[in-house]
């Protein structure tokens, strides 16, 4: 396994380990329950993290995230198909159920 980033807030972080999902990247999160726990420890150290499960994907995971960070937003909206939920225009997944919004 390989550190991918940091990120600032967990609901980032699960967005973009979808992301790299979709992409056929397999990453799992860390420090997922550290939130709680800021204060007690440095607030640095209760980041979500994510971690790539093949090293060799780093390359194409650092790409994505690229693109994902240099993607200005849409302000637009769009329905999910499956539970019909409104979701930001530049979201590629479901917030609330987790479908394709592509």
């Amino acid at each position: 396994m390989i550190r991918l980033c940091d990120c600032a807030n967990l609901a980032e972080a699960r967005l973009l380990v979808g992301l790299l999902a979709r992409h056929g990247i397999e990453a799992r999160l860390f420090h997922e329950n550290l939130a709680g726990a800021t204060g007690e420890i440095p607030f640095i150290e209760t980041w979500p993290e994510i971690w790539l499960l093949d090293p060799a994907d780093e390359t194409r995971a650092r790409a994505i995230l690229r693109d994902y960070e240099t993607t200005p937003a849409d302000t637009g909206q769009v329905f999910c198909p499956v539970c019909k939920e409104a979701n930001p225009g530049n979201f590629e997944t479901c917030w609330k159920c987790g479908a394709d919004l592509g």
